[in-house]
């Protein structure tokens, strides 16, 4: 094995050690930003471009659509073409598309730059995590590492709508994406300087058939559910789609049961613990996203809210998300995955509920209650999700649990996008606050599908990360 390969030469001090920690981090940081800061500036783009709820969906869908689907093949690329080089060439990719994104003249434009945007950041989130995993060769030290790294995920995708509102409120809803630029130079002047060159012993072969077809799956499914209130769900373009999506998952699960290196073993899902995890990781980014995007759409048209004032009514959120997400990962650490996930179907199902009979006079306390629960269950999902999906694998197979894992938050990001714009398409603003009503029981429904993962998780599975 050579120097660029072994897992302890690369970064021989602490200081470094922890110095490339905090590019990555920087790096990860981005992506959940940009995942959630665009919610809070959808009602200024929309006025900025002449769009309506639908075509603002596609705006953040395009993002999370494109990262679910390319994040498992990333990183095959990276372990075989050097972790490092890959990490590069995705900040670039993700600061060109952010320049583009803040240039668009349309929301096409806007769109495809997103599109892309979701391309770079695919080589971010799972090529950075392998980076910090290969810098940290002791055991304990990988583990608070990674403590970190779940802190600071939860903590961009909570922060999103704050940031957003400041900077819609300040400059316009351009700047959600100039503002990218320095971050991107910044981090690529620190990797060159700090993060050194890594591959995997063995490279992963790349599944092409395999990641073709993940994409029709996913990217067709969220698509006819954002698509389906102007065509009809039961027009012949919608029963086309329904049929594309059964016939590319069947022909997903044939290819990978048969090819030696799958991009996703389907296999795994036969164990109920691993499928639970799975089930709960999708569940818990549709009940964000579903609370984001009719918070904003609620408090900027019903109540006519500034962005500013819209995004300061999620601090509660991004407090509680902050604040729970590293003592969840104390609480796995020392009782396994059941009282954290537990905590946080409790919490998300409570938030959910309090917003069930929402309307045009709901009060700001109920609001803020509301949003902190959900935001308290949010920072205690992600630890023992993770966790309940590696427990019980073989270590081979720790990292292909994680990437699925990931898939399947961008995939419930997406999903939860399209859920909740359809509920409210062509709503006007005196009726929105009802029509949302049923994205809350959804939030409800979340928390409480986290409770049954709970339920099925193994009492003795405790975290090894």
């Amino acid at each position: 094995m050579t120097a660029t390969t072994h897992p302890v030469q690369p970064v021989p001090s602490v200081r470094r050690r922890w110095t490339v920690l905090a590019v990555c981090c920087l790096s990860m940081f981005l992506v959940g930003l940009d995942t959630t800061i665009v919610n809070v500036g959808l009602p200024a783009i929309g006025s900025g471009l002449g769009v309506g709820t639908r075509g603002l969906e596609w705006v953040v869908d395009a993002y999370t659509l494109v990262l679910a689907s390319l994040l498992i093949s990333s990183g095959a690329l990276a372990d075989r073409f050097g972790r490092r080089r890959v990490f590069q060439f995705g900040l670039a990719v993700f600061g060109v598309a952010s320049l583009a994104c803040a240039l668009a003249p349309s929301v096409g434009a806007l769109a495809a730059a997103r599109a892309v945007q979701g391309v770079g950041a695919s080589m971010l989130s799972p090529v950075a995590l392998a980076i910090v995993v290969n810098a940290m060769p002791d055991p304990k030290e990988r583990a608070q590492a990674i403590g970190v790294w779940a802190s600071v995920f939860g903590l961009s995708m909570a922060a999103g709508p704050v940031t957003g509102g400041a900077l819609v409120a300040g400059v316009g809803w351009r700047s959600v994406f100039w503002i990218n630029a320095p971050v991107v130079v910044a981090a690529l002047a620190l990797s060159v300087i700090f993060i050194p060159e890594s591959r995997a012993p063995r490279a992963r072969r790349l599944d092409l058939p395999g990641q073709a077809l993940l994409t029709v799956v996913i990217g067709v499914s969220v698509g006819v559910l954002i698509e389906g209130p102007r065509v009809g769900w039961t027009s012949p373009v919608a029963l086309a789609a329904y049929a594309l999506v059964a016939v590319a998952a069947a022909g997903f699960v044939w290819v990978e049961c048969r090819r030696e290196e799958p991009l996703m073993d389907p296999r795994l899902f036969r164990r109920p613990v691993f499928g639970g995890a799975v089930l709960g990781a999708v569940a818990v980014f549709v009940a964000l996203n579903v609370t984001l995007l009719l918070t904003t759409l609620y408090l900027q048209h019903a109540r006519g809210w500034t962005a500013l004032a819209a995004g300061a009514a999620t601090l509660p959120m991004a407090a509680g998300a902050t604040l729970c997400a590293p003592l969840s990962g104390h609480l796995v650490g020392r009782l396994g995955p059941r009282p954290p996930l537990v905590l946080a179907g409790g919490f998300i199902a409570a938030g959910g509920l309090c917003l069930v009979g929402l309307d045009q006079r709901t009060s700001v306390p109920l609001l803020l209650a509301a949003y902190a629960l959900i935001g308290i269950g949010f920072g205690f999902a992600n630890a023992p999700i993770t966790n309940t999906a590696v427990s019980g694998l073989p270590p081979a197979r720790a990292g292909v649990a994680g990437a699925i894992t990931s898939t399947a938050r961008q995939f419930g990001s997406a999903l939860g996008i399209a859920i909740a714009g359809g509920l409210v398409a062509g709503a006007g603003p005196a009726a929105l606050a009802q029509a949302s009503r049923p994205g809350w029981i959804m939030v409800t429904a979340c928390g409480l599908v986290l409770l049954l993962v709970a339920y099925a998780s193994r009492p003795k599975a405790r975290s090894g990360t």
